[in-house]
């Protein structure tokens, strides 16, 4: 994986774009991808680079499919997600706000700091503006990272009382769109990801690389855009293989090996 590659992922604009439920084909006279394309690209990619070792946590938690976590806690901590441990929704949500716009290795290094500077997000919600900037600031965007996180634990309090989104883990992927559109700056790649990573729901998120390749490989038509490139795909690709398939994916560089995906 190219560490320096930046996540491309939708603006932090102050206002949600998850796009309304539909089952509705957006492109219904394009056929693929087909279920047998999507296995061999999935088996292609892996042959190629392996499994990305990055997301194996997240794999391995899809395939134990764990007994839901019941947290009494008024606030969750902000777990060092370099134990192995499954990381709180809510910290999912935060690392996914962090990573727009800048490298894997920055965003990591913003939560960390995150983490070191506020142990609880009660304490995040209480500090200042500018303290939670600095915080983040190696991230970048960090006044902007800043407003959408702070925007989102206020309003995640006035609505449950608590800073606390394993509600979620008993919702349908409906019902989870719908209450992470309540949320200021959260837009529909962030909500895919966190289904997939942290809900183990099965989603297929579609940020700038993965539609570029799904243009490129002709399983979108030439005039698709992103948003309608993710209705289609999540239609297409079955449900088995969408985690795998989005994970090699976002990690292959396509430098000189687009021929090993083109089917």
């Amino acid at each position: 994986m190219q560490k320096s590659r930046k996540r491309k992922q939708l603006q932090i604009d102050g206002h949600s774009q998850t796009p309304e439920t539909s089952t509705e084909e957006p492109y219904p006279s394009h056929h693929r991808p087909t279920p047998e394309e999507c296995r061999a690209v999935r088996d292609e990619l892996l042959s190629f680079h392996g499994f990305p070792p990055e997301f194996l946590k997240y794999r391995h938690q899809r395939l134990i499919k764990s007994a839901p976590h019941v947290n009494e806690a008024k606030s969750e901590p902000l777990k060092n997600n370099h134990d192995g441990g499954e990381e709180t929704v809510l910290d999912g949500l935060v690392k996914t706000v962090l990573s727009q716009n800048t490298t894997e290795l920055n965003s990591q290094k913003a939560f960390a700091s995150l983490k070191s500077a506020f142990p609880t997000w009660e304490d995040v919600l209480a500090a200042e503006s500018r303290s939670l900037e600095n915080a983040i600031r190696c991230g970048g965007l960090a006044p902007r990272k800043a407003s959408c996180i702070k925007n989102l634990l206020s309003c995640l309090h006035e609505r449950k009382g608590k800073l606390c989104l394993e509600y979620l883990r008993d919702l349908s992927i409906d019902e989870i769109k719908a209450e992470l559109s309540n949320f200021k700056g959260i837009g529909p790649k962030t909500v895919a990801c966190v289904l997939m990573f942290n809900l183990q729901q099965d989603d297929f998120p579609v940020d700038t690389h993965v539609f570029e390749i799904a243009r490129a490989i002709g399983w979108v038509p030439a005039i698709a855009d992103r948003n309608k490139t993710y209705l289609h795909l999540n239609q297409r690709i079955p449900n088995e293989l969408k985690f795998d398939l989005n994970c090699l994916l976002y990690t292959h560089d396509g430098k000189g090996a687009l021929e090993v995906i083109w089917v």
